[in-house]
């Protein structure tokens, strides 16, 4: 299952990603996490001790009576055996020509080379591996890299992709492990984990924030294979990496339990992320514990906590160009429009029928911002009339897009008025969005399961490009200019598109290799799904 996904834009990816490099600054830091780890492991195995130790005499009893029989019987099968000897079976050291038999007993006559180089045998030099793993990692300017958010067979990790437009070319690059399931993904373009008084403002950086089920939110460095672990961590096991070691372990515990609420970190999962392209420093967070935080990544700390919502806050955008103001969306069925320099003042609200999935700004004109519900509805408000109460939100539209729930939702940021959504139908729908309201272009099932990630490509030369993942397990990346709806209803709207009649395209990887890819071939069509189009077969 794929829970999230995005896209990193072209040249922001180092051409050549680097191993990862454990020098004595990084030991000193993993080896401090590790203890911590380990320090939580051996209290859960205390409490499973302790659990066990409360059983009943009679199981007790039973187990000693069990244990001296088996002594016994260990006991007579060594005496049959005690003739061969077997305890020094592998202790011979017969003498013959003149050699011991023993492992490695004529490494006396071994040639040994000082350099591999020397060595006539060793027809592959350690530079030519070198120089061929380095070319096979290597990210070329016109590549888009792209993050999954996965879990396989109870593994959760992130899944690190290379696009190749030209090539129709789809492949894993490498991955991430993490420690508990991932909900939502924000890539960062600040180096993160690194000392601030040493760091150019102007630095340039390609990371990724993740948020899971453990309150915590992890970032990690996508141009470093091999990571063992994040560059930093955001929430409580940041603070008790960067504490004194020697804190008192119980206290540790305890605090470690405690489920409310605080300004310093989340206490429930992290169920969406929003970076300020501003305001660099800045990641906002929204969390199962109906709290908004601020974190400035300079120093990984929490900056401000922030409770504007009853229920679950699960999406958050910050504006486009009023860098202070972030939407967030809640499952107390609200929608607010906070500045965040002002914690205190009375917020906008907004309200709607049933629990919000996403909140999104109109990138083309922000004065707009869009709100998609669990019911399949989305709503498009204007926040210059801001409703006295939530109950009298007047929407500018509103349109039922899906049957059930909208899991997953966008807005293209270079073409105007395309829209995608996603949704736990199995179906991505493409929307058309005109002063007069909107209009559907196309309905597809590109055999992903349930929907739960639909992105659009940041850069301008792969505008049509939306990346579609569900429960399967798949991310798929469909040329949507190869439909001719799409090229009908939009071809005006940004760079030629050509209207030569062609297969639908939509690459994937092939699920028995990383390194190969796989199309697959739709009729192209109108408004609806075609009774030979794709077809999604049940989830496991």
């Amino acid at each position: 299952m794929i829970t999230a996904s995005l896209w990193v834009p072209r040249g922001a990816a180092a051409a050549f990603p680097e191993k990862y490099d454990v020098d004595e600054d990084e030991l000193a830091r993993i080896s401090k996490l590790a203890k911590l780890q380990l320090e939580d492991a051996k209290e859960d195995l205390s409490d499973a001790k302790n659990d066990r130790q409360n059983g009943t005499e009679t199981e007790d009893s039973d187990a000693e009576e069990s244990e001296v029989k088996l002594g016994q019987s260990q006991a007579d099968a060594d005496d049959d055996l005690k003739e061969y000897d077997l305890g020094n079976y592998d202790c011979d050291t017969e003498v013959r020509d003149g050699e011991t038999m023993a492992m490695f007993g004529n490494a006396r006559s071994l040639a040994y080379h000082e350099s591999n180089a020397d060595d006539p045998y060793i027809t592959m030099q350690e530079n030519d591996d070198e120089d061929e793993e380095r070319e096979d990692l290597q990210i070329l300017a016109t590549d888009n890299m792209m993050v999954a958010a996965k879990v396989e067979d109870e593994v959760a990790h992130l899944e690190v992709f290379v696009y190749e437009d030209e090539a129709d070319n789809l492949y894993v690059h490498h991955d991430i492990m993490l420690p508990s399931i991932p909900l939502c993904i924000e890539w960062l373009d600040l180096p993160v984990g690194k000392d601030p008084n040493f760091i150019d403002t102007n630095s340039r950086g390609n990371y990724v924030a993740v948020g899971t089920f453990d309150p915590d939110i992890e970032i990690w460095d996508l141009d470093t294979i091999d990571c063992m672990y994040p560059n930093a961590i955001l929430g409580q096991g940041g603070q008790e990496a960067k504490a004194d070691p020697s804190q008192d372990l119980k206290k540790k515990k305890k605090r470690k339990k405690s489920k409310k609420a605080n300004d310093d970190y989340h206490v429930d999962a992290i169920l969406s992320l929003a970076a300020n392209r501003q305001h660099r420093n800045l990641l906002a967070s929204s969390s199962a514990d109906k709290t908004v935080k601020l974190w400035d990544l300079n120093t990984t700390s929490c900056a401000k906590s922030y409770s504007h919502h009853t229920d679950k806050v699960c999406s958050i955008a910050w504006h486009p160009t009023e860098s202070t103001v972030l939407l967030s969306g809640s499952y107390d069925r609200t929608v607010v429009a906070a500045d965040m320099r002002a914690p205190d003042a009375k917020v906008p609200r907004w309200g709607v029928e049933s629990d919000v999935e996403t909140v999104m700004w109109e990138p083309h004109d922000p004065s707009y911002f869009y709100v998609t519900t669990e019911n399949g509805i989305i709503h498009i408000y204007d926040t210059r009339n801001a409703p006295s109460t939530p109950q009298g939100s007047q929407a500018v539209w509103q349109l039922q897009a899906h049957d059930e729930s909208i899991s997953s939702f966008d807005v293209n940021p270079v073409i105007t008025g395309f829209l995608a959504t996603g949704s736990t139908d199995k179906t991505v729908k493409l929307w058309n969005v005109q002063p007069t309201g909107p209009s559907m272009v196309v309905s597809r099932n590109v055999d992903v399961g349930r929907v739960f990630s639909t992105k659009f490509a940041p850069d301008p030369e792969v505008a049509f490009r939306l990346a579609v993942a569900g429960s399967k397990g798949a991310l798929q990346v469909w040329d949507t200019s190869t439909n001719a709806a799409v090229r009908r209803v939009f071809a005006g709207r940004t760079v030629a598109v050509s209207d030569d009649a062609k297969e639908e395209r939509i690459v994937g990887v092939d699920e028995d290799s990383s390194d190969s890819e796989e199309e697959g071939g739709v009729e192209p069509g109108g408004d609806a799904m075609p009774e030979n189009g794709w077809e999604s077969m049940d989830d496991d």
